[in-house]
């Protein structure tokens, strides 16, 4: 059994991660048990520019998943460059808890870009409609939350987040997002 424990910075992704981390689990690793702690919230910009509640919050993240456990640090890039926001917050932790497994992931854009990347597969739930127009490219899209919202009547970050994380085909997020896949190879690294 591994214990997880989750740094996240909406209210959407305290009851969308947990749903979405269970998937990935049966699906990149069937049989491994994992163990996942309520996430624990931040406020992006707080958590990233005072170096004390950055630091008390990586230490909370380390005393839940104990000694053999692993801490997934999950934000959104906005509008900064994932790869490379995502190295320089993954230093400034192992700086906190060097003694603990970390992976620091940023959906490019926002979590719900992850939705857009499995579109296909949304059509038809919770009032949801793809029309599949040419040149769609997910890691391009602005506004995930209003694309979807203007799909759907209205979107619901704290309802709908964890709702579509339940039924996205995961394959074809990993397959379309730079994003995704590099939080399926930070799973595949830190439980298998």
């Amino acid at each position: 059994m591994i214990a997880i424990a989750t740094i996240v910075e909406g209210d959407g992704e305290v009851a969308a991660l947990p749903v979405l981390l269970r998937r990935m689990g049966e699906w990149l690793s069937p049989g491994i048990g994992v163990n996942l702690s309520p996430p624990i919230r931040v406020r992006r910009n707080r958590f990233l520019s005072r170096d004390e509640e950055f630091r008390r919050y990586l230490l909370l993240a380390a005393a839940k998943c104990g000694d053999n456990g692993w801490i997934l640090v999950l934000l959104d890039a906005d509008n900064d460059c994932p790869a490379e926001l995502s190295e320089q917050v993954l230093q400034r932790a192992r700086s906190h808890v060097p003694h603990r497994r970390i992976s620091v992931v940023l959906a490019n854009r926002e979590y719900e870009a992850w939705f857009l990347a499995a579109v296909d597969s949304l059509h038809g739930k919770r009032g949801f409609t793809f029309d599949n127009p040419q040149n769609f490219n997910p890691e391009h899209t602005r506004d995930a939350k209003g694309w979807m919202g203007n799909r759907m009547g209205k979107y619901r970050e704290t309802v709908d987040q964890p709702a579509f994380s339940a039924v996205m085909d995961l394959r074809q997020a990993q397959k379309n997002s730079r994003s995704f896949r590099k939080l399926c190879s930070e799973w595949s690294k830190q439980i298998l």
